[in-house]
């Protein structure tokens, strides 16, 4: 799955490690989302889709174009 996570988190200026504590995970899940390693669960991807006012769709695409 690809995701927009890490220009969200770069255009608000904030660390992996400022998000995971935001969203109550670690650095490490953070990153492993940005890289497409893990895939969030549903609540967490609803988590980060408001966090950053975006729809589940903005911010995650299923689609490996």
């Amino acid at each position: 799955m690809i995701n927009s996570v890490r220009d969200l988190r770069e255009l608000r200026g904030l660390s992996q490690a400022a998000l995971g504590d935001a969203l109550g995970v670690s650095r490490q899940t953070i990153n492993s989302i940005e890289t497409g390693k893990y895939d969030p669960s549903l609540p967490l991807a609803f988590a980060i889709s408001r966090y950053f006012d975006r729809t589940i769709e903005e911010v995650f695409d299923d689609q490996a174009s």
